[in-house]
């Protein structure tokens, strides 16, 4: 259903709230929490829907930060009933998996670990390392996220070396290979010598070492290059060699005993203190240890147990059924082990174990695995306290009544005028949040090249970023502060009193100055200026709360110059198009997406420049005479 803005928040709401809760059954299924744009803010599963629904108001006290934010957003609960608890899990995996809910991420997504993201939508799929899971298109995978960024990297050159793998993003060259395909480091992508379906074999293969599956993959090898020896190719088995010998040389010295060393395992265990639980999942195949993933989860999101539990169905929700271990480690007893070890089996085809050991040998792997996650968690720890003694000192500085948990900071980028444009990037508790980042292009009719106006532009951006609030009394805004989270506790400018002032105004205007706190941080003497006052605050350019504002105008400057640049580039590529008669925007775009630079569309023929679509061949003659004007 689609609800009304002026609907109250069920937690403020009692008599709406029972009503709600009386129509939930005593029965497993999936539940799904709404705001008032009928966004699914989060959905869970359970073996007793109504007393887990209930559960979320009962004691606010005991929910953490996060969940607090949500139940404060709640408009609506919709539920679907399942006949058991398996089946919600299962459920809840491909509706988290379709709508992607905000508050449905248990591991905070600090981009702290990285992941191996591989681009299966693409016919000739990208493999790279990433720190943003939401960035993929259906088909893509993720694999990890890894601990070892060091050793992650290694394992991605050397799968790079020893399997031919496109090199380049884009081809070098238009109509012939490069270097690459010489020395045997690429199959001739850009040139179409190899099938999308041959080359996502060879994909497939390197898949299989970050799925923990490096024994399996060298058996089929193995296999291939006796088939090439018993052909008397050679060559072929000598490369094929060379792989199984670079792929064994990864694992060589994380060899773990254990008494059985057919069986593929995973352990995981946690470390935990009143804030952070720092999670380890290592996956042993073979009796190796192939990887080692770290989850970080709030500490008040559960006992320990319900968080090892929700960890390890989001990863194997995650996860392809090939990568789901026979035998499942666990440091404490789940709540449901019973169910998930029935869901794993169920997509493994086979039967999976859950184990909480007590002794010998599989114990001594689940202390070692306890142990990697306290120096996980003192890692955690020290940031933390870095960052809250950094938050705690600017909150010093600009008397907040509170630590700032959302920080914008704005710049512009131009030259001279040209190009404007403005960043805005997000802090969150003292760590940047990119998936929050926006840029803008200036709009000002004045702003053009050759005349430039940082303090119309700014005075611009800050407009546009709050105009929806600009008619909001101040009984709506109060409500916002406690339930929005796109809503800033502070704003820093970069630049001075005369940015500042600028933005001043527009806040003003729009009548929400009272509510948002502003500074400006000026560059030659990392000065803090305030609203109405002509000097700048007393302080210490090196204290840590300076400090943190230096590092958002800082990232602020890099996003800016960088969207800047990107937009300097795209008008240097189209402005020689624009010269040729008879070639509109869109048909310059449709060059630029086949050919991918204005150097291979001088160097095309007029029948290849007549393949783009929407080129014919008058129009191609056009384009080759102005490249060619001496022909």
């Amino acid at each position: 259903m689609t609800t009304s803005a002026k609907i109250l928040p069920l937690v403020k709401d009692p008599e709406r709230l029972e009503k709600s809760l009386k129509q939930i059954p005593q029965e497993p299924g999936v539940y799904f929490m709404k705001d008032e744009n009928d966004r699914i803010l989060y959905i869970g599963k359970s073996k007793k829907l109504r007393s887990r629904v209930s559960s979320y108001f009962r004691d606010s006290q005991r929910l953490s930060d996060r969940i607090n934010m949500m139940v404060r957003q709640i408009i609506d609960i919709e539920f679907i009933v399942t006949d058991t608890e398996a089946e919600a899990l299962a459920f809840e995996a491909n509706l988290v998996k379709q709508h992607q809910p905000y508050f449905n991420v248990l591991l905070k997504d600090d981009k702290k670990y990285p992941y191996i993201l591989i681009t299966w939508s693409e016919d000739y799929p990208r493999i790279f390392i990433t720190r943003n899971r939401r960035i993929a298109k259906e088909k893509d995978r993720y694999y990890g996220p890894f601990v070892d960024s060091g050793l992650l990297r290694t394992t991605l050159r050397l799968a790079k070396r020893l399997f031919p793998l496109r090199q380049r993003p884009q081809p070098l060259f238009k109509d012939r290979t490069c270097l690459n395909y010489d020395i045997g480091r690429c199959p001739g992508v850009c040139q179409g010598l190899i099938t999308p379906e041959e080359y996502r074999k060879t994909i497939e293969k390197i898949a299989m070492v970050f799925q923990g599956r490096t024994e399996e993959l060298i058996e089929i090898l193995t296999e291939n290059m006796q088939k090439a020896a018993e052909e008397l190719n050679f060559e072929v088995a000598a490369r094929i060699r060379d792989q199984i010998e670079g792929i064994k040389s990864l694992n060589a010295a994380q060899k773990v005993s254990l008494p059985n060393d057919s069986i593929s395992r995973d352990a995981i265990a946690q470390a935990a203190d009143e804030q952070h639980a720092c999670i380890q999942l290592f996956q042993i195949r073979a009796g190796r240890l192939v990887g080692r993933l770290g989850f970080i989860a709030e500490a008040k999101s559960g006992t320990a147990g319900a968080i090892l539990q929700r960890v390890l169905e989001e990863h194997y929700q995650n996860a392809e059924s090939v990568e789901i271990p026979t035998e499942i480690l666990v440091q404490h007893e789940l709540p449901d082990s019973e169910m998930l070890a029935h869901y794993l089996s169920d997509r493994k085809g086979r039967k999976v174990s859950i184990i909480a050991p007590q002794r010998q040998s599989k114990a001594e792997l689940i202390e070692m695995v306890e142990r990697n996650a306290k120096y996980e968690l003192e890692r955690t720890q020290k940031t933390s306290d870095r960052n809250n003694q950094a938050l705690q000192d600017l909150a010093n500085i600009l008397d907040l009544p509170d630590l700032p948990h959302r920080i914008e900071g704005y710049d512009i980028s131009h030259i001279q005028g040209s190009n404007a444009v403005a960043s805005q990037v997000v802090f969150i508790d003292g760590l940047p949040a990119k998936q929050h980042y926006r840029h803008y292009k200036i709009k000002n009719p004045t702003v053009t090249a050759g005349h430039s106006d940082d303090f119309a532009s700014l005075a611009e951006v800050i407009q546009r970023r709050f105009r929806k609030y600009a008619k909001t009394s101040a009984t709506e805004i109060s409500a916002i502060e406690n339930t929005d989270s796109d809503w800033p506790d502070l704003i820093m400018i970069d630049g001075g009193k005369g940015q500042l002032s600028a933005v001043v105004a527009v806040l003003q205007e729009m009548n929400l100055l009272e509510d948002l706190r502003v500074v400006s941080l000026a560059k030659q003497r990392e000065e803090i200026f305030l609203p109405g006052e002509s000097l700048p605050l007393e302080t210490d350019p090196e204290q840590p709360g300076v400090q943190l504002l230096r590092r958002l105008r800082d990232e602020a400057h890099r996003f800016a110059v960088t969207f800047h640049r990107q937009q300097r580039s795209d008008k240097m590529r189209r402005s020689r198009l624009e010269e040729i008669p008879g070639l509109g925007f869109q048909r310059q775009k449709q060059l630029l997406a086949h050919f991918h630079s204005i150097d291979y569309i001088r160097e095309a023929s007029v029948k290849q420049l007549a393949e783009v679509p929407g080129i014919g061949m008058r129009l191609a003659q056009q384009i080759y005479d102005y490249f060619h004007p001496q022909n």
